[in-house]
């Protein structure tokens, strides 16, 4: 199983989820009978699973009581049919936290399983998938966990995560050299730099610079990528690639096939489409 973050990070999230789902009374849950009874949450396509203990925490937030059995766990695939989840439990409480949960659920497994896609697109080339910052406001910890459960890499957590200067960076401080100098003058040692390139110039000047180490390659051909990593083996730099820019999955091979070491994909968390989960009592 995945690490999941600690719930201390999303359990006031989860809160406020069903305050604005529920607003003043579930008027349709108060008119149902309160009994035991159980319910299954069941895939209805082929899916990579992320966020059971997420769905997890939203059952136990509206009602303790309840009881929850994992059917599966994160990272794994999910055919049709297979129950990754059970409830036992307050009818009542299973409901109300119905629309939440399946969200939650719908919307962490559906990145999980574009990931893996780009993954599995990228398989053999030793290069490997990144997310970006281009998250959902509150669900940010969650949609990156999501990303490493479909076998993706967290570019950043945060900010403070590490340095990435891009165009308007660069821009404001007079050019690469000074961006890069001003970078490492106010960062914590152990922070690396990063510095986005849209030309071959721009990384050969990136190559030649002390405190670089990684060159973000940004809406560059395939036969510049491929240049790129050519230029950087040559001068047996450590510096790492990145390929970003509108990195569609049918043309994920052949950005890998390049060389470079990693692919950026922003479509992991701002455009993946939901996936088909239920529940059922």
């Amino acid at each position: 199983m995945f690490n999941p973050p600690h719930p201390l990070t999303y359990t006031e999230a989860i809160r406020s989820f069903l305050r604005e789902d529920w607003g003043t009374q579930d008027w349709t849950t108060a008119s149902v009978p309160d009994r035991p009874m159980t319910a299954r949450v069941v895939a209805k396509e082929d899916l990579v699973l992320a966020g059971l203990p997420v769905a997890v925490e939203v059952f136990l937030a509206v009602d303790p009581a309840l009881r929850v059995v994992l059917g599966a766990q994160d990272g794994d695939r999910a055919a049709p049919g297979s129950v990754v989840l059970r409830i036992d439990g307050s009818s009542r409480a299973i409901l109300m936290a119905e629309r939440v949960m399946l969200n939650l659920l719908q919307r962490l497994s559906g990145t999980a399983t574009l990931t893996r896609a780009f993954v599995d697109a990228v398989a053999g080339t030793g290069a490997r998938i990144l997310d970006t910052r281009k998250t959902t406001p509150g669900l940010k910890v969650l949609e990156k966990y999501a990303v490493r459960c479909g076998g993706g890499v967290n570019h950043r957590l945060t900010l403070g995560d590490g340095v990435l200067l891009k165009e308007n960076h660069i821009a404001a401080s007079g050019g690469i050299a000074p961006a890069v100098a001003l970078a490492r003058a106010v960062s914590p040692n152990l922070v690396r730099i990063e510095v986005e390139a849209e030309t071959l110039d721009q990384v050969r000047e990136c190559l030649a610079l002390p405190g670089v180490d990684g060159v973000l390659l940004d809406h560059m051909t395939l036969a510049q990528m491929a240049e790129a990593v050519a230029l950087r083996d040559a001068a047996a730099s450590r510096i790492f690639l990145e390929a970003s820019g509108n990195l569609a999955l049918e043309r994920a091979r052949a950005v890998a096939e390049t060389g470079v070491d990693f692919l950026s994909v922003g479509a992991l968390t701002h455009s993946a489409p939901s996936v088909d989960l239920s529940l059922r009592f």
